[in-house]
């Protein structure tokens, strides 16, 4: 087991660059999805395998041992590494659900201080509108209480005047996305998979990007014109100043004026490739490899994991065997 369990911890070194890479080459929604459940099975293997460290190591503490009507000898590995990496297991286990705890909380704070904020200001349908004059808007998302706690799209009186009405529709028609689609539920995702390793940070901006994205496409859909919600979406983020964001704000929800505008406004303005083209074929034969060498990085981390649980059960039971004779 000592050998298995290590791959959990060290497969992302590969999974999230071959992540990133397929995320590029295709849609948002999908990139999304990919992105988040990536980091999510990534997270998963690697608290299993602390897990399993930990467990290995409490074994060998005589009082568990006993408790277990373990063997000592039977049980496998080298104590001087086996207990020692418990500890750090155990000391890894207890910041990760720290951090958990802390940035579930802190997100949770910050939705219900955003809520309670703008519930003062007028509210027309699902859009609230702040009289701020720093151009800003974002979608707040609604609380689990049902209707009676929908999400809101939140515009301040200085972002409504940087667009023309029909700019306006487009703007609003993203945000809407957003909370169709509940993407601040993504972002959270990958920010606790983020606190079980520290590798998978580096997925947050690539999926804050996809997101984007795809609010920018069921926007484009929305009012059916392209060039439009590109438009909008640059004198959004023209008007916006980044050093006073809107109030209430929290860190987890999305704003039309986030990430790489200058990219997400080329892709509205770049038409499809057409089918059957050579780049396309060779784009596709790319992004099958990559699909592939994704999808075996995380087969090998859940395999190791599981394979390393199964090797600690037999050892356990091989070694309970001894003590009771069998």
């Amino acid at each position: 087991m000592i050998f298995a369990v290590w791959i959990p911890l060290l497969m992302p070194l590969l999974a999230v660059p071959a992540a990133r890479r397929l995320a590029e080459s295709l849609p948002p929604r999908p990139a999304a999805w990919l992105l988040t459940g990536c980091a999510a099975l990534l997270a998963g293997c690697t608290t299993a395998a602390l897990g399993l460290l930990a467990t290995a190591g409490a074994l060998r503490l005589p009082p568990v041992a006993a408790l277990e009507h373990l063997s000592l000898p039977l049980l496998g590995d080298d104590p001087a590494v086996s207990v020692p990496a418990a500890w750090v297991a155990v000391g890894l286990l207890a910041a990760c659900a720290c951090a958990v705890a802390y940035r579930t909380a802190r997100h949770r704070g910050e939705l219900r201080a955003a809520r309670r904020g703008t519930a003062a200001h007028p509210v027309s349908g699902d859009l609230c509108v702040l009289p701020d004059a720093a151009p800003d808007a974002y979608a707040l998302p609604g609380g689990p209480g049902g209707p009676g706690r929908p999400g809101r799209v939140v515009v301040t009186a200085g972002m409504l005047r940087a667009l023309s009405p029909a700019e306006r529709e487009a703007l609003f028609a993203h945000e809407r996305a957003h909370l169709a689609g509940r993407h601040h539920l993504f972002l959270l995702t990958v920010a606790l998979a983020a606190a079980c390793h520290p590798l998978l940070r580096s997925l947050r901006a690539p999926l804050a990007f996809a997101l984007e994205r795809w609010a920018d496409e069921s926007a484009a859909s929305r009012v059916g014109d392209r060039r439009l919600t590109a438009r909008a979406i640059g004198r959004a983020a023209l008007a916006a100043r980044p050093d006073a964001p809107a109030p209430y704000r929290p860190r987890t929800v999305l704003a039309a004026t986030a990430g790489p505008v200058p990219r997400r406004v080329a892709a509205l303005l770049t038409p499809a490739p057409e089918p059957h083209t050579p780049a396309l074929r060779t784009d596709f034969r790319g992004r099958r490899l990559i699909a592939a060498a994704l999808l075996t990085c995380v087969t090998f981390s859940a395999a190791s994991a599981l394979d390393a649980a199964a090797d600690l059960h037999q050892t356990v039971e091989v070694a309970q065997g001894e003590t009771t004779g069998h």
